[in-house]
C-alpha cells in the first residue's frame, strides 16, 4: 500500500527524502516497520530517540527498571524530574515529544523465557540495548528461533561493540563463548564504570544499523563486528563466520 505523506511529514523527513538511498520508498519502509528496543538505558536512549525521529512506525520499548540519579550521567532520554518513574514510560514520553506520529508502546515488564516469543513476534527487528549476559542470550536465542533481525550493542568503560544479525548469519553465540565471557566485562555500567559518551557512540551506531536494515540499503554489520575504543579513538571491524557449534540453526 502506497503511503501518502502530508506536507508537514514531507518537511519532517526532508533529510531522509533528500537521500537517493532512502527517498520516499525508504521512508515508507520505516513508517511500516515495527522495532522492539529491549533496554531504555544508556544504549536504549539514543536508539529510541533516533528511531522515533526517523519515523519508524511502531516502536516497543521494554524495561522493568525505574530511573535513578546515577542513570542520568549517560541515559540521556531521562531527566532529573523522571527519577523514580518507570524507564519505559519516561522514554516513551520523550519519543512522542520528538515525533507524535510514531506509535510508541512502553512495556514495564522484564523479558523472560516465558514472554519473549509472544513479545518479539509482533516486531520486525529487535534492538539489544541490555547490560547483562542472561538477557542478551535470551534475546539472541529468541531472535534466532523466531527468524528475527537483531542489532546488538554493548559497552564497558571506554569501549563498545556493535553487530547485526539476520536469519542465517552469525549470532551472539557464534561470536562470544558465554562460558568464557569475562565476568567483569558484563558488570553494569554503574559498577564497572563507563565514559558517558561511549554509550552515545555505540547507541547511535545501533540506530544507524537499524535504519539501514529496515530500509534495505548499504552494507550492514552482518557476519562482522565493529569495535570502538575511546582511549585510542580507533574503530575496528572483524569478520565473523556462522558456526554450527553454537547450537543455532544457520542457513
Amino acid at each position: 500500500m502506497k503511503i501518502e505523506y502530508t506536507k508537514e511529514q514531507l518537511t519532517r523527513y526532508r533529510g531522509h527524502l533528500s537521500l537517493c538511498e532512502v527517498d520516499l520508498a525508504g521512508q515508507s519502509r520505516l513508517t511500516e516497520s515495527r522495532v522492539l528496543i529491549v533496554g531504555a538505558g544508556g544504549l536504549g536512549s539514543p536508539v529510541a530517540l533516533y528511531l522515533a525521529a526517523a519515523g519508524v512506525g511502531t516502536i516497543g520499548i521494554l524495561d522493568p527498571d525505574t530511573v535513578s540519579l546515577s542513570n542520568l550521567q549517560r541515559q540521556i532520554i531521562h531527566s532529573t524530574p523522571d527519577i523514580g518513574r518507570p524507564k519505559a514510560e519516561s522514554a516513551a514520553e520523550k519519543m512522542r515529544a520528538i515525533n507524535p506520529e510514531v506509535n510508541v508502546i512502553p512495556m514495564t515488564e522484564a523479558l523472560t523465557p516465558e514472554n519473549a516469543a509472544s513479545i518479539m513476534n509482533d516486531y520486525d527487528l529487535v534492538m539489544d540495548c541490555t547490560d547483562n549476559l542472561p538477557t542478551r542470550l535470551l534475546i539472541n536465542d529468541s531472535c534466532v528461533a523466531l527468524g528475527k533481525k537483531m542489532v546488538f550493542g554493548a559497552v564497558s568503560r571506554f569501549s563498545g561493540q556493535v553487530f547485526s544479525h539476520i536469519p542465517g548469519s552469525a549470532c551472539y553465540r557464534c561470536i562470544f563463548d558465554p562460558e568464557n565471557t569475562d565476568p567483569d566485562g558484563d558488570l553494569p555500567c554503574a559498577i564497572n564504570g563507563i565514559m558517558n559518551t561511549v554509550v552515545g557512540v555505540i547507541g547511535s551506531l545501533q540506530a544507524t544499523e537499524a535504519v539501514k536494515l529496515l530500509i534495505g540499503t548499504g552494507d550492514s554489520l552482518i557476519n562482522r563486528i565493529l569495535t570502538f575504543d575511546a582511549v585510542t579513538m580507533q574503530f575496528n571491524t572483524f569478520a565473523v563466520n556462522p558456526v554450527g557449534s553454537c547450537g543455532c540453526q544457520h542457513g
